[in-house]
């Protein structure tokens, strides 16, 4: 059986880093990776959806990758994920991960072009095979990529022994569990829905991969820890607290992830710039809104006492 406990665990989505001219930063993606380390996260999932991984360049995601790795110094677990809408540069981005010493790899399916299922396979394996001594995680986010993870697809991806299991994005909690039950212990399934983290967790996700962890670390450490104390109640009340602060992100002007970004600053004072175009920035209308999410972050930490560092 293999040993996949660098992966069991929270492990935020690595947010795009940009200076005040909108360029990728390297010394703002080194302190990101710096305040994840002192947090005690399980590691960081980097070049993500929380990423704005598609509006980058090839040169710029390595950028990213580079600094993360600077500024971590293997003390997290790092997951690199590589896909773009195209097989070469995606190799070439896996391949460099590998280079850096990267944990493990990820790529959601190719997006705009509905692929069958043996071309999705062939990708991942044409990915996998530019980095043949790194982990790789299917990336299954079917609301945005376009294709689901059928059982079929994954049962054939099993085939190929760096495959350690699955991201999952997917609405139904259903799914996690018969991804759990195909690949059994040799396989980690990260739950990927913020909202359903301890659903998730309780039928069989041993991890979790999420964008809005980054803002409220302290909280999904907690409800981990409940998790596996099996205290269930305590993680509800948690989770409730959790959503109600995502309802309030989601509901600005502005894209989620530049309300994520003022709420760091707001309550961290950590500036990672704003989000790149044709994401849309916060407007004056968001503000009040935001101060009422980072507010209510501050004060469920109080509430539920989240204040020890939680290991990895």
């Amino acid at each position: 059986m293999r040993d996949l406990s660098r992966y069991k665990g929270v492990i935020p989505a690595f947010y795009a880093c940009y200076d005040d001219a909108g360029n990728v930063s390297p010394e703002r993606v080194q302190k990101l990776t710096k305040y994840f380390l002192d947090k005690g996260v399980k590691g960081v999932y980097v070049n993500g959806s929380s990423g704005e991984c598609i509006y980058q360049s090839v040169s710029e995601k390595k950028t990213v990758l580079e600094n993360v790795m600077k500024a971590a110094k293997g003390k997290m677990t790092v997951i690199a994920h590589v896909a773009c809408n195209n097989t070469a540069d995606s190799m070439e981005l896996a391949a460099h991960a590998e280079q850096l010493g990267a944990d493990a790899i990820a790529a959601i399916p190719p997006i705009y072009f509905k692929l069958p299922d043996h071309a999705i396979a062939q990708y991942w394996n044409d990915i996998s095979s530019a980095a043949p001594k790194t982990d790789f995680v299917i990336y299954n986010i079917p609301q945005l990529a376009g294709v689901a993870l059928t059982p079929s697809l994954y049962a054939e991806m099993r085939k190929n022994p760096k495959v350690i299991g699955v991201k999952n994005s997917s609405m139904p909690v259903y799914d996690i569990q018969t991804m759990k039950q195909d690949g059994g212990d040799d396989y980690i399934i990260f739950n990927g829905p913020d909202e359903q983290f301890i659903s998730g967790r309780v039928i069989g996700a041993e991890g979790g991969i999420g964008g809005t962890y980054g803002v409220m670390p302290e909280l999904f450490l907690k409800m981990d820890e409940l998790v596996k104390e099996e205290r269930i109640e305590e993680a509800r009340r948690i989770q409730y607290a959790v959503n109600e602060v995502i309802g309030l992100m989601s509901s600005t002007h502005g894209n989620m992830y530049a309300a994520i970004k003022a709420i760091l600053k707001i309550n961290s004072g950590i500036d990672i710039g704003s989000v790149r175009k044709p994401l849309a920035a916060l407007a004056e209308s968001d503000r009040e809104i935001v101060d009422a999410a980072a507010l209510k972050i501050r004060k469920s930490i109080e509430k539920f006492r989240c204040f020890e560092r939680r290991g990895r």
